[in-house]
């Protein structure tokens, strides 16, 4: 139950982290991932990478609340069906942040 709990507060940390790109605030980032940046592109950037993170922490979230419900009531079905929504959000996620960064900085790296 703990390993669930501590997944969950992990993807809230994700969605605040979202929530602060989409409003604007990029330095939470990699230096290198928003140094050829344009002024007028940070609010469009934040909120793209910001809406991936959300989605990174949103499934993160679910997969933590999944391991404690599959924990409490024993029924393995709940941590197949959590895992599986935590690699579908972490794919989609991670590929808008991905294809953000590379489309607004010209490089992943």
């Amino acid at each position: 139950m703990v390993t669930g709990i501590i997944c969950a507060v992990v993807g809230v940390v994700c969605v605040v982290i979202g929530v602060l790109n989409i409003l604007g605030n990029v330095s939470m980032l990699h230096s290198y991932h928003i140094d050829n940046l344009k002024k007028e592109d940070i609010p469009k950037f934040g909120k793209r990478v910001g809406t991936g993170m959300i989605i990174v922490g949103v499934s993160i979230i679910i997969s933590g609340v999944s391991m404690v419900i599959a924990e409490l009531t024993g029924n393995e079905t709940y941590l197949l069906y959590g895992e599986i929504i935590m690699a579908i959000g972490l794919i989609i996620g991670i590929a808008i942040t991905l294809i953000t960064i590379k489309k607004y900085n010209k490089k992943i790296i």
